[in-house]
């Protein structure tokens, strides 16, 4: 135990809210409780009632903030630098230091607690496991910061690597109902049944107590982009992500439009070839931003993917052109193919496309492709050097540009 003067007070604040609340249902009080699916690959689902005790005790923090142990304990925690630091961390800058200390700190310790005990019946042992970890959050030296997004439209066979700290994966059984009691009311409709719904994309960042935390919907909204560019799959997230710190709930927010809405096209599989690709892609996103036009080519790209004619195919015309310039049918033909006959199929419909018509499948997928490539060559603008090299047949430069998926 690293804050003996701690224990006492924050012990007699929990446990008098216990009593406090438990005297609240006996006069007739509802506890809700969520209604929980387990659904399996084999066998029927299993189902679960789990009490909602974060929203009870939510709801009733006005009653327990005024209490004399809440005031006494808050008053031991701000003679607490770690405390402070730690209660700002999770309430951020907005809050009063008192607030804050009484929602992250006591609000959190027994909300931990009465989750453990399913309900409001003391167990010490629960709130010890509680306090423990709360010790251990308070008096580190670096925040872990999670973040859990549920995904559809890809599967994998093992948890796959997409950048240092981000990942897919296939969810565990009610990793987010214990803390998040009603999550399964936000969660896409299917998730956990349906062979393309059961994966998460998850990121996962250690940081100092000073540091701002990652913007996550970004991280994701790009993870999203960079598989829907290697897989041509019909993937999003969320359509909210869920938060941690220290493995407490820090909070729930909404993923991105554009990467929570879900694409036509079918669901695919990232597998051992498509994975280095998707790694590459996705490192070279975090570069588009010094370049203006490739992404302008990459966000025309996929606003395209949730629209109708004639509105589609003008914005995979402007993707193109934004990417290799006005010769972009010629210029694209060079890129994807190496057979003369399969880059002459391929301009007549990159030629069509530019003429006006509503692109067809090879033109959609040409467009794909292109983006893929230029993201893996590095140096877009050397790219297009390298491009016109060839249609005027001098030989290619090495390593010009990668092979598209």
């Amino acid at each position: 135990m690293r804050a003996p003067h701690l224990y006492p007070l924050l012990r007699g604040f929990v446990l008098g809210a216990f009593v406090v609340l438990g005297r609240e249902l006996e006069e007739g009080a509802e506890l809700p409780f969520a209604f929980e699916e387990h659904a399996q690959r084999k066998g029927p689902a299993l189902y679960e009632l789990r009490p909602l005790v974060r929203s009870f005790i939510e709801e009733r923090e006005p009653l327990l903030r005024v209490r004399e142990d809440a005031t006494l304990a808050v008053d031991e925690l701000g003679r607490e630098p770690a405390a402070a630091i730690f209660a700002q961390a999770h309430a951020g800058p907005r809050s009063s230091e008192e607030d804050a200390l009484f929602r992250t700190v006591l609000l959190g310790l027994l909300i931990a607690t009465a989750e453990a005990c399913g309900g409001f019946d003391w167990d010490d042992e629960a709130f010890e496991r509680a306090y423990a970890e709360l010790e251990g959050s308070l008096f580190g030296e670096r925040r872990r910061y999670a973040v859990l997004a549920p995904l559809v439209g890809i599967s994998v066979a093992r948890e796959t690597e997409l950048a240092p700290g981000l990942s897919v994966r296939l969810g565990r059984p009610a990793e987010l109902s214990t803390h998040w009691p009603e999550s399964r009311g936000l969660l896409p409709p299917g998730f956990g049944r349906e062979p393309d719904r059961y994966c998460v994309v998850e990121l996962q960042v250690d940081v100092d107590g000073g540091d701002e935390l990652p913007d996550a919907p970004s991280e994701i909204a790009d993870a999203v982009s960079a598989l829907r560019l290697t897989t041509a799959a019909a993937v999003a997230a969320g359509p909210v992500l869920f938060e941690t710190l220290d493995g407490r709930p820090y909070g729930i927010r909404p993923v991105l439009p554009i990467a929570a809405t879900v694409p036509p096209g079918e669901p695919s599989r990232l597998d051992a070839f498509r994975t280095p690709v998707a790694v590459e892609v996705l490192a070279a996103l975090g570069r588009a931003d010094g370049d203006p036009e490739l992404a302008d080519g990459l966000d025309r790209w996929e606003l395209a993917l949730f629209q109708n004619e004639p509105f589609r195919s003008e914005q995979l015309r402007a993707s193109l052109a934004a990417l290799l310039g006005e010769t972009w049918p010629l210029r694209t033909s060079v890129l994807l193919e190496d057979d003369g006959a399969a880059r002459q199929e391929l301009h007549g419909h990159l030629v069509a496309l530019a003429s006006g018509e509503a692109a067809g499948p090879a033109a959609c997928e040409a467009v794909r492709r292109a983006l893929v490539a230029a993201l893996r060559s590095r140096d877009r603008v050397e790219l297009v050097h390298e491009l016109d090299r060839e249609l005027l047949g001098l030989p290619r430069g090495p390593a010009a540009w990668a092979e598209a998926v």
